[in-house]
This record gives structure tokens, sequence and C-alpha cells, in this order.
């Protein structure tokens, strides 16, 4: 199973975890405020309408969002953050795209580049990664509320591209231009075919095999780089077999 999805239903069973801790809520409501910065109306801006439902999700207080909103559309004072992606290798040369906000790139740098050398990896220069990946509109259905006929038949007329079934966690996955997501997204809800996830994702192009001792270091590495609190995604290209998952856990 690639990269993305694996990590995806890993961080989906940890977030649980992570908003009692409330790492999570920083990390969304960080994602509502510079979302919030092209404008406050949610209704015509679509990145802060998805950060907001991201963070009603796991029961972000309302108040704070709201004042996400306002610090971020400068009604408010607050912390300047910037944001962008840093790239590099991890162990058995899987590439890693890291996205981060932050209002201290110094610290973050840091952070981030202590990571991947602790794990055996490489932090790369700006390029070096980036084009083994696609940027994709990424929704998962359970397998077990609807067939997948019924969903492709929803999925095409709702202007997606493709149904992939993932076995191993019991969903399917439906793909799309992440320039059509809002429009997909939005056929869906209208039509009240309900979805587990909705977001737009780095999806690899091709894989890297890992399995034993490289690919428990590949999931550390992620881990870390994940619970550093300026990273906001972490993805990576490995594909590992569920079998392996199975072992390591």
């Amino acid at each position: 199973m690639s990269g993305h999805s694996k990590w995806a239903n890993i961080k989906h069973k940890k977030a649980k975890t992570d908003a009692k801790k409330g790492k999570i809520f920083t990390k969304l409501i960080k994602e509502v405020m510079v979302a919030a910065k092209a404008g406050s109306d949610i209704s015509g801006n679509p990145r802060l309408r998805l950060a907001v439902e991201k963070a009603k999700a796991v029961n972000v207080p309302a108040d704070n969002i709201d004042r996400a909103i306002k610090k971020g559309a400068g009604e408010l004072q607050n912390v300047n953050y910037e944001e962008g992606t840093y790239e590099g290798y991890g162990p058995g040369g899987v590439a890693v795209l890291v996205n981060f906000m932050t209002d201290n790139r110094n610290r973050t740098a840091s952070e981030v580049r202590h990571a991947f050398t602790s794990a055996g990896g490489s932090l790369g220069l700006s390029g070096s990664v980036a084009y083994m990946f696609e940027k994709k509109g990424v929704f998962t259905f359970d397998m077990k509320a609807m067939t997948e006929e019924k969903l492709m038949e929803a999925a095409l007329e709702a202007g997606a591209e493709d149904v992939v079934p993932n076995q191993d966690d019991g969903v399917y996955e439906v793909f799309t231009e992440h320039t059509d997501f809002n429009n997909v997204k939005t056929a869906f809800d209208n039509a009240g075919v309900k979805y587990r996830s909705a977001d737009i994702a780095m999806i690899p192009k091709t894989t890297v095999k890992v399995e034993g001792k490289v690919a428990q270091q590949v999931l550390r590495l992620l881990e870390e780089l994940e619970d550093l609190d300026d990273v906001q995604e972490v993805f990576a290209n490995f594909d590992i077999s569920a079998e392996e998952m199975a072992n390591i856990a």
C-alpha cells in the first residue's frame, strides 16, 4: 500500500491521542489563521471552509475558531505565520515532503533537519523530491457504507477522476484534480454522499518498497516530523505491505 494511504490511516488512528494532548488543535488553529488571510468569509474562501470543517471535526471550540479567523484576517493582533515546504530523503531513499507553518523559520528548519538526520535521512534542496508527487484531492469512503458501483456513479457525476479500492484499510479512495476538489466536495455534500475524510494531498507518482528495520525507521521519522509543532502535514512515497505493517504493530 502506498505511503499516502498507509500514513493517512496511521494518522487517523493517532488523531484521538493527539487531540487529547491538544497538539492537533494547535495545528488546525494555525491553518485557520493562515487560510483567513485570504478573507474571513467562509463561503468565498474554500481553503478556510475546509480548515474550519477539519477543526470542527475534532471538536475545536467554536470561540477558538472564530478568534483564529479574526486574527488571520487582521481584525485582532496576531502572530505572523509563514508557510512553506521542506524536502528530503528518509531511510531507504524514501522521498519526504514536509509542509510547515511557523513564526520562526530558523527554529523550524533546525528541528526538521534534526529529525531527518537522527533517522538516517537528509534534508534536501527545494525541488529535490517535489517532482515525485502530484497534488490531488482525496476522499475516502467506508466500503461497508456503499458498493463500489454506486460510489463510482456518484464520483463520476461529481466530476472525480478515479475510484480506487483500498482493501487493507477498508475504504474506497476517490481522487480528483486539486483544482476540482471544492466542486467535487460540494457535489458530494449536495447529493448526501457521506465520506470519511476529504483533503488535498501530495500523492506519490512512484513508490519505494520498504520492509524490516527500514520500514520501522521510515515510520518513526514521519511520526517525529508530525509531532513537531510547526509541521502541518507530511507526505512520503514509501510502499509497505499489510503483513509488514502487522509485524511493526
